[in-house]
């Protein structure tokens, strides 16, 4: 494995000497192959914004959520650190009750920006964690708890105005997600159905609400992480039937409109030409969102990728991901460069300008020489990915090496079902050759298993997997 190579490209920040705006929407539960032009042959519900967005900028076709599961990719996301060198080791947090994941003295890239000069707003499902005071709200309180939910006047401790943000609007998680917040107290309780349209409808007034500020030089940052399409899956009324393909199409559909919305408030505002706009999405589409049903009928949420939503095969992490930054971004270009969403702390610092320091984004590599088009050679680096089984996988060059006998996750077969079966413990897979994952070659190649092995080991006991001083995980992780 040759070193890892991370470059700070100062000056390509802030081109013209303005700094952008930046927008990042996350999609939740999304497939790959749920966005139609990324999925032209087996891909059966529209998604024209979406598709706008690839048009008009950069479309990564190997990119990689930090994990298969929604809390650690959020968590990765936002702190450029993998969640499995937190207490986090597998699954998800639990809701409205939960200690924060991010710790309160680590930089986020919220607290990033808005040390340079940025507006900063976090409008959607939050799912990082925080605790309330609803327990002390009496019986009403503790009833509400129960059903999932937080009492209306409830006030959340460790939330998102915690972390770098100075607007919160949204939801703990889907089981919460009907407790609306503002800041930190608990403002209104909705039905499932309304929320995706209340989230939109606060991300085009807040940044209507910005749009002078942002013309006169003061920055802002929206962090857009939806509730949707992941279950309920509750289309609004407008969108019922639309698809053809059942209420996830719809909410597919729906979903890909309010980015829709999102994109057509920047224009109205003249926000587009100096906004940096990413999408993506937190982990592959859900089982539960009956994949089985749609594939009968000709759709195929993860396109020519294995597994699903909680799985270590590439359906489960391997993500959609656009990038539009007009003037800047070559308009309906793509890059092949394997990415991964703990990218974009050292990504927006490097659009500042400035070095992290050693104990930050400790798994997070710069791609904007990518998305300007600058970038001469590959950067030298590996990618790790972690299932909801807390299951690792690595990925070097073409190689990708699952440390499981299944799936990792819910897919068949599961990890025991598959140990009973007697299949070899570990994945070999040459992904470039076989995105499929259909034919383990871990037999074939037992010096690439070897190699891959220790690549994952070193980055797990190092800390960190870009160049630097060793750092400590915060627990002792599990190794394969």
């Amino acid at each position: 494995m040759k070193p890892l190579l991370f470059a700070l490209l100062l000056p390509l920040g802030c081109l013209a000497g303005d700094k952008p705006n930046v927008v990042f929407i996350l999609a939740d539960d999304l497939g790959y192959g749920d966005v139609r032009c990324l999925n032209p042959q087996r891909g059966k519900i529209a998604t024209p914004h979406l598709d706008r967005l690839a048009v008009q900028g950069m479309t990564f076709t190997d990119a990689h959520s930090g994990s298969s599961v929604c809390t650690p990719t959020r968590y990765g996301l936002l702190t450029g650190r993998h969640a499995w060198r937190t207490r986090l080791q597998r699954g998800v947090l639990d809701g409205g009750n939960d200690e924060p994941l991010i710790a309160e003295n680590r930089l986020t890239v919220a607290g990033l920006l808005r040390d340079h000069g940025y507006a900063t707003a976090c409008i959607g499902k939050w799912h990082l964690g925080f605790q309330s005071d609803a327990a002390a709200a009496g019986e009403r309180g503790k009833a509400a708890m129960g059903k999932g939910g937080l009492p209306v006047g409830a006030r959340i401790l460790g939330g998102p105005t915690t972390r770098g943000f100075d607007v919160f609007f949204g939801c703990s998680n889907a089981r919460t997600m009907g407790s609306l917040i503002e800041g930190d107290r608990v403002v209104e309780s909705l039905d499932n159905i309304d929320v995706l349209p209340r989230l939109q409808q606060r991300a085009v007034t807040w940044l209507k609400e910005r749009a002078a500020a942002a013309k006169q030089g003061q920055p802002f940052f929206l962090y857009l992480p939806l509730t949707s399409p992941h279950t309920p899956i509750v289309p609004g009324p407008a969108w019922q039937g639309k698809s053809g393909l059942g209420d996830y199409g719809d909410f597919v559909m729906m979903t890909d409109a309010v980015v829709g919305e999102v994109l057509a408030a920047l224009d109205r505002l003249e926000l587009a030409d100096n906004t940096l706009v990413f999408f993506s999405a937190d982990n592959g589409c859900s089982p539960q969102a009956g994949t089985g049903k749609l594939e009968k009928q000709g759709h195929y949420a993860s396109a020519h990728f294995r597994g699903y939503k909680a799985d270590i095969w590439e359906g489960g992490h391997h993500v959609p991901f656009f990038a539009r930054w007009p003037g800047r971004i070559p308009a309906g270009s793509s890059c092949a460069q394997p990415v991964c969403l703990t990218d974009f702390l050292a990504t927006c610092a490097d659009l500042m300008g400035v070095p992290l320091s050693v104990d930050v984004g400790e798994d997070s590599f710069s791609i904007l020489a990518d998305l300007l088009g600058r970038k001469n050679t590959p950067t030298e680096r590996s990618l790790v990915h972690h299932s909801i089984d807390g299951r690792f996988a690595v990925r070097d060059g073409p190689w990708k090496l699952c440390f499981c006998p299944g799936s990792g996750g819910w897919g068949s077969p599961k990890d025991k079902e598959a140990e009973k079966r007697g299949l070899p413990p570990l994945q070999l897979y040459d992904v470039e050759a076989d995105p499929g994952e259909t034919r383990n070659l871990a037999a074939d190649h037992p010096e690439v298993v070897e190699r891959m092995k220790q690549l994952l080991n070193q980055t797990i006991n190092r800390g960190r997997s870009t160049p630097g001083p060793d750092q400590r995980n915060d627990v002792d992780v599990r190794h394969p």
